[in-house]
């Protein structure tokens, strides 16, 4: 769900945050991937007719692997450098819940399994890998994760159809690049900073503000939506004083309601840090790789990949071009600059000159 209302509460309220840009604009850029949300969409859209999805010959599915494919190829013909980022498989922590018997902790970690499973993962790590695409293990949220690579300055920006990577701190945020469908719809970034200034928020506000519209971490009060927690945090200034003067009877708070623990993990999530070596690099596709998993294991058409894989080679060299800014650096000048006296003086006597020639003065008789 990411956040709720989000988009409409930032285009309503804060505009100029927001602006569309063409796919091929970020040519050169670095750019870190939910992936956990690209399988998803993946899952529900590639090849599927009513319940029926895309399968091998095995009758095993293989939708994510079409869309991951189809769509990391589309990324790197436009010169873009994926990052993927997926978080380590909630089936762990499902299974860990069963075996304690935690009734609350397998209902959440049971939703977070139903469409997206550990082989899905799996499949589409195994395949980006192949293409010689970097992918970092998430310790917690993925989101969370492609922020923070995003704030130390190792991507440009995050992409994901969750919102609340605003919320986890990503300076540029991005949906739609990696939309599913077929239809080319336009790249809307966001800028965190613009956001806040528009919004006339501390980053700790806006925090607040996600957590009251609705996130996936806990409840939300019945009856606030993004604008009304908007103006309560504009005229209260945090959660604790909303609640301290909140009308009770109109608004129920839920019992033991954990907006702290909420605030705590967008504010300071589980994420490997720069000093941590991350294995961040783009490597040519592995063919005879490519070729094993997706003809001989998943029964892809081979020529369609062996064209496929040269649609990757070719990009890759693309990539390496760099941005049309970079071409562009101050020229350094080596000789010697005049000094300001001697270019008034030469002035001057060049003016006399221009007169003289014209005709400017009369001869003495």
């Amino acid at each position: 769900m990411g956040i709720k209302g989000l988009t409409k509460l930032l285009a309503d309220n804060s505009p100029k945050a927001m602006k569309e840009q063409k796919f091929e604009s970020y040519f050169g850029r670095k750019i870190a991937i939910d992936a956990s949300m690209s399988i998803y969409q993946f899952l529900i859209v590639v090849g599927r007719t009513g319940t029926e999805m895309l399968t091998n010959e095995a009758g095993e599915v293989t939708s994510h692997l079409q869309g991951m494919f189809t769509r990391t190829i589309r990324l790197l013909e436009a010169g873009i450098k994926p990052l993927y980022s997926k978080r380590v498989d909630a089936t762990e922590d499902l299974n860990e819940a069963l075996e304690t018997g935690n009734k609350e902790e397998i209902e959440k970690f049971s939703k977070r399994t139903v469409k997206v499973t550990r082989q899905h993962n799996e499949d589409c790590k195994k395949l980006l890998r192949l293409m010689g695409v970097p992918v970092i293990e998430a310790p917690s949220e993925a989101e969370a994760q492609c922020a923070a690579l995003c704030r130390s300055g190792e991507v440009y920006a995050v992409a994901s159809e969750d919102m609340d990577s605003l919320t986890f701190g990503a300076p540029r945020f991005l949906r739609h690049l990696m939309d599913p469908s077929s239809k080319k719809i336009p790249v809307m970034e966001f800028e965190v900073s613009k956001v806040l200034e528009e919004l006339s928020l501390s980053m700790d506000q806006f925090i607040d503000l996600c957590i009251l519209s609705g996130c996936d971490y806990c409840d939300s009060i019945r009856g606030i939506g993004g604008l009304t927690a908007l103006k309560l945090i504009r005229q209260h200034g945090s959660i604790e004083n909303i609640l301290e003067n909140i009308n009770k009877e109109r608004y129920q708070i839920p019992d033991d309601w954990p907006y702290q623990q909420a605030r705590h993990l967008f504010k300071e999530p589980l994420v490997f840090s720069g000093d941590e070596q991350l294995e961040i690099k783009w490597n040519a596709p592995d063919e005879e790789g490519l070729i094993n998993f997706l003809v001989n294991e998943n029964g892809f058409n081979g020529d369609r990949i062996t064209k496929a894989i040269e649609k990757i080679k070719a990009a890759k060299n693309k990539s390496s071009q760099g941005r049309l800014e970079s071409f562009f650096k101050p020229v350094v000048s080596t000789s010697v600059p005049v000094k300001r006296k001697e270019t008034s003086e030469k002035a001057d006597k060049e003016n006399t000159i221009k007169k003289s020639k014209a005709g400017g003065g009369k001869k003495k008789k």
